[in-house]
């Protein structure tokens, strides 16, 4: 909301004299709604806090504690090995598929996670939300870092196959900070919108977890974007993770980059992320009356 001072009380408060009768007229807002990013900066020990929180309470009373962090994607890429690499004789471009499909399984593990963790982050911290005022974008944003750690751990595994088989390191590596830079707000720009949707609609928690489920088989995870016919392959480019997961392949078995994927990719990321800190932040002033 804002006020509008009239002609004639500008006239009137010529020479430091005030207005007898002040008239104040209330009109809405026509800009949009700011997403005011500066507060997150200033808020950033608020950040680091929940995410040593999600880290601590993820492993607390576990036995295996951080091994749960190698123990998903290797079990999931020992199943695929069998299924799909031997029985199914999938290709993987002349990659020993196991480790093929250890590398698509790290992202996508990594950004799956961080989607269903973020999309019922502020259900979680309803006390948080209904008692003091910080901005909301730093709880969906938490499990960005809390999901960092595991992909660091399940990271060591990959160069251990990749040792295994014979495969060297190559200067493509150094695109991997860039890529799980890209990767990490994907997943905040949908896993924030989900947290949004969810305060709202509750069947987002439930819908959630079949819909990552059908994106696995919709992104080149246990199969290369080689293997799609090369009139629908155009198609895979709408989906950003097709674009970043064959990136991370390139970047770790040394292949040329697909770069025309990899901007196609960007372009939707940043338009998925702009978009959701903006319809988040329309929907967030409705947070405490309905979470």
């Amino acid at each position: 909301m804002q006020s509008t001072i009239t002609q004639r009380q500008k006239t009137s408060m010529k020479g430091n004299n005030l207005p007898e009768n002040p008239l104040v007229v209330i009109e809405p807002r026509k800009n949009w709604i700011a997403l005011n990013l500066k507060d997150i900066w200033h808020y950033r020990d608020l950040f680091y806090i929940l995410t040593m929180r999600d880290i601590k309470v993820r492993y607390k009373q576990t036995l295996l504690g951080a091994a749960w962090a190698v123990i998903q994607p290797l079990f999931t890429m020992l199943i695929f090995t069998l299924f799909f690499g031997k029985l199914a004789a999938m290709p993987s471009d002349g990659i020993p598929y196991p480790v093929f499909a250890y590398a698509g399984l790290l992202p996508w593990t990594f950004f799956s996670n961080v989607v269903t963790n973020s999309g019922n982050s502020l259900i979680g911290n309803s006390n948080l939300i209904t008692k003091v005022y910080f901005p909301r974008m730093i709880i969906p944003g938490a499990s960005v870092g809390s999901g960092l750690l595991d992909f660091v751990i399940a990271f060591g595994l990959l160069i251990v196959l990749m040792f295994y088989y014979g495969i060297g390191l190559s200067v493509n590596l150094f695109m991997l900070p860039a890529l799980l830079i890209l990767t990490s707000l994907l997943a905040i720009g949908v896993g924030m919108w989900m947290s949004a949707l969810n305060v709202k609609y509750r069947d987002v928690r439930y819908a959630l977890p079949f819909l990552i489920q059908l994106g696995m088989f919709a992104t080149p995870i246990i199969y290369p974007s080689s293997l799609v016919p090369e009139k629908w392959r155009w198609l895979l480019a709408f989906n950003p993770l097709a674009g970043q997961i064959e990136g991370y392949r390139s970047a770790i078995f040394g292949k040329p980059f697909d770069w025309f994927a990899l901007g196609i990719s960007v372009l939707i990321t940043l338009a998925i992320l702009f978009y959701s800190a903006y319809d988040f932040r329309r929907m967030e002033k409705s947070f405490a009356d309905l979470i």
